[in-house]
């Protein structure tokens, strides 16, 4: 077949072992789609299929999910993707079909009309250092599941050893120390208490790879000449995760978008005459949960974000209120670091980078009202497009 010249999109709907897709052109005129497997053949038929649309762009649903593993795949090929949000798919595939029910056709159908309608979608990129800090992030994050799972079950036969069980933030040290002095006679209580010790090794062999994981990302964090370190609250894993879900952070134009990606801008919850703003649910969820746990760090001695906190307080608001004006300045503060990381690293100066002022720091020396009372920003502007067609 000729291969054409016309900008194309080609949207997928990406699994374990199989993907969808569905080639689009700019007037959102379907022009091809199928399925695909993900093993060497079915990825080989899959590019040599669409080799005939020369300038194409992968719109792939889930790039740090279950879509990554295409997504890398077609990188190293050096073809052109970008990621598109389960969010923003689900209400394509709504407004599209009048319906929410879902097929791999009307999800990849989904997907390519958001790549073909949206513009800022996030581009995918090929980034050795970033991906080595994703892998060990994410091994990170599963010792530390692993280690609440271990508590948890520790907890339960302790409780069955102990009257009263054990305190809840229980170190393996001290679980031993309790241990220790649990002598049962009866067989079932043996048992407990072998498996209770089997645990605290457990617990133990974590914390030693939790501390040299920690260890291990603090060192290529600094290698990237990242300064999130520095920030009162943020660890390895909360730098590592910023880093690696945030990316480029020039993809947000201003530091209200920033905010309204990672769930910390306010939603206007007014009603007549009362004025007021509720906590957002949506957003990043890790990112926030950094945000969250910066903030709480901050909030158990005395720091500017206590401060903060405390006037905000003072002022009227409630705690929750507070803690939610915090993490937005916190956001703001974030945001400010990892431009001015940005700059450093290109060596130059700010270049016109629209609202990157200095006083948008949470921990300046003033901390003032500001971003924090602000709602969400503007909506991302679509590209004007025809009315949605049904689903193929």
């Amino acid at each position: 077949m000729a291969e054409t010249t016309t900008r194309v999109v080609i949207g997928m709907d990406p699994h374990k072992r199989s993907v969808t897709i569905e080639v689009m052109d700019a007037d959102e005129t379907v022009l091809d789609g199928g399925r695909f497997g993900t093993d060497e053949a079915g990825f080989t038929a899959m590019t040599d299929y669409v080799s005939r649309f020369g300038d194409r762009v992968w719109a792939i649903e889930g790039c740090n999910g279950i879509g990554r593993h295409v997504a890398v795949r077609l990188l190293a090929l050096g073809e052109e993707v970008v990621d598109v949000p389960p969010k923003l798919s689900a209400r394509a595939r709504v407004f599209s079909t009048g319906q929410g029910r879902k097929t791999d056709a009307t999800d990849a159908h989904s997907v390519a009309l958001v790549g073909t309608r949206m513009a800022g979608l996030r581009p995918v990129v090929a980034d050795e250092e970033l991906e080595v800090l994703r892998t060990l992030v994410d091994r990170r994050g599963w010792l530390g599941e692993e280690h609440t799972r271990k508590v948890a079950q520790l907890h339960h036969l302790l409780l069955e050893l102990i009257p009263g069980g054990a305190k809840k933030d229980l170190s393996a040290a001290q679980a031993k120390k309790l241990l220790a002095k649990v002598r049962p006679r009866d067989v079932a209580g043996k048992a407990r208490r072998r498996v209770a010790a089997e645990l605290i090794a457990d617990l133990e062999r974590i914390y030693t790879r939790k501390k040299a994981a920690d260890k291990e990302l603090a060192e290529l964090i600094r290698a990237t000449g990242s300064t999130l370190l520095d920030l009162n609250g943020i660890g390895p894993t909360g730098a590592a995760r910023l880093l690696v879900d945030v990316g480029d952070i020039t993809r947000f134009p201003t530091r209200g978008h920033f905010s309204s990606w990672n769930g910390t801008a306010p939603i206007d919850a007014s009603s007549g005459d009362h004025v007021r703003h509720r906590l957002s649910r949506k957003g990043n969820r890790q990112i926030n949960r950094t945000l969250h746990i910066m903030a709480t760090v901050q909030l158990r001695r005395p720091s500017i974000g206590r401060d903060y906190f405390d006037r905000k307080t003072a002022a009227g608001k409630s705690n929750m209120e507070a803690m939610r004006c915090l993490k937005r300045r916190l956001s703001d503060l974030v945001y400010k670091t990892m431009l001015d990381d940005l700059i450093t690293a290109k060596g130059t100066g700010p270049g016109g980078q629209r609202d990157n002022d200095s006083d948008s720091s949470a921990t300046g020396s003033q901390p003032h009202t500001g971003s924090s009372d602000k709602p969400l920003p503007g909506p991302a502007r679509p590209h004007p497009r025809t009315p949605l067609p049904t689903a193929s």
